[in-house]
C-alpha cells in the first residue's frame, strides 16, 4: 500500500495528538504506575504500553501491511516498504515527575529512512511536523534552526544513558566540552532536543547511546528545519553511537570536537570492553590537535 509522505503524516500527527492528550490529562490524576526496565532510572509507566499498542493497532488498521518497531517492544512484519518507528512518551522519566519535556513521537520510514514525522509535547503545547523536501513546522508555522557566530556561543543540549557506567562516562564528556561552547542543556527527551535544534532554542545537540525510536522523528524534523544530523562517521545515519544536530554554520566546529573528546573519554575512564564503534579512530592527529 503506497502512500506520499505527507499521506503518512496525515494519518500519524492526529494519532500522536491523541495521545498527547491522554498523558496530559493523566498527569491531572493520581498519576500512572510506574515501573523499571533495564536500571531502577529507567522507568516505564502503564500509559507507555497503553499509548504503544494503541498507536500500532491504530497505525495498523489504517494500513494493515506496515511494519511496527516501538520502544517498548511492539515488532510486527510489514510488506508495504513503510516502518512506523513510535517512542509512544520519550522522556518518561520527565512524566513521571510532571516535567514538560516529554512526548510523542512517530515517524514513518521507507528503507530506514523517515519520511513523515510528528513530535507532540503536550505541556509545551507544540506539535512538531515534517514531510520529507517539504520543510518544519512548530503548530503549523514553518521553523528553521538558529545561526549562531560559531560554536564557542552555541548553547548544546545533550542526554544521559541509563547505565551507571555510561552516565559517568558521558559527564566526563560534559566536563571536556563545556568550555569550548556556550552552555550546555539537559531536557530529558531526545525528540524534544532535536524539535529544539530545528525552531532554534538551542543550537546544537549530541548524545551517544540513542535508539531508532529516540532519533526517528525528531532528526528529521531538524534536517527538514536546516539542521545537518549526522552520526560519527560524519556520512552515517544517527545511530546508538553518535549523534550529533547542529545548524550548517557551526556543524564542522562541533563535529571536529565532539569525537576526539569521547575518544578520550572512552579510553581513560571506562574499562569494560569497548563494542561497536571505536572512537579512538577519530582521534585527532597531532596537527588538527593544536589548530
Amino acid at each position: 500500500m503506497t502512500a506520499t509522505p505527507a499521506e503518512l503524516l496525515a494519518l500519524a500527527e492526529p494519532l500522536a495528538r491523541e495521545v498527547a492528550d491522554r498523558l496530559q490529562t493523566s498527569l491531572a490524576g493520581t498519576g500512572p504506575a510506574v515501573t523499571s526496565k533495564s536500571t531502577p532510572t529507567d522507568l516505564v509507566t502503564e500509559l507507555d504500553t497503553w499509548a504503544e499498542a494503541h498507536l500500532a493497532e491504530r497505525l495498523l488498521a489504517a494500513r494493515p501491511d506496515d511494519a511496527i518497531v516501538g520502544e517498548e517492544g511492539a515488532s510486527v512484519a510489514g510488506t508495504s516498504g513503510v516502518t512506523w518507528c513510535i517512542d509512544p512518551i520519550d522522556g518518561t522519566v520527565n512524566f513521571v515527575h510532571g516535567i514538560p519535556g516529554f512526548c510523542v513521537s512517530i515517524a514513518a520510514q521507507v528503507e530506514g529512512r523517515s519520511v513523515a514525522a510528528v513530535v507532540a509535547s503536550p505541556l509545551h503545547g507544540e506539535v512538531f511536523t515534517a514531510t520529507l523536501g517539504d520543510g518544519a513546522r512548530c503548530n503549523g508555522r514553518p521553523i528553521h534552526c538558529a545561526e549562531p557566530a560559531s560554536a564557542a556561543r552555541a548553547v548544546v543540549a545533550t542526554g544521559f544513558g541509563y547505565d551507571p557506567d555510561r552516565r559517568r562516562r558521558q559527564a566526563t564528556v560534559v566536563a571536556r566540552v563545556i568550555d569550548q561552547i556556550a552552555d550546555i542543556r539537559r531536557f530529558g527527551a531526545a525528540a524534544v532536543d532535536l524539535c529544539w535544534v530545528a525552531c532554534g532554542r538551542v543550537d546544537g545537540y549530541w548524545e551517544v547511546g540513542l535508539n531508532a525510536w529516540d532519533h526517528a522523528a525528531g532528526a528529521l524534523i531538524a534536517r527538514e528545519a536546516g539542521a545537518v544530523v549526522t552520526g560519527a562517521p560524519a556520512d552515517t545515519e544517527p545511530s546508538e553511537h553518535f549523534t550529533l544536530a547542529a545548524p550548517p554554520a557551526i556543524w564542522d566546529e562541533l563535529a571536529a570536537l565532539f569525537p576526539p573528546i569521547i575518544a578520550r573519554e572512552w579510553t581513560e575512564v571506562s574499562r569494560e570492553q569497548r563494542v561497536g564503534f571505536d572512537f579512538v579512530r577519530y582521534l585527532p592527529t597531532p596537527a588538527q590537535t593544536h589548530q
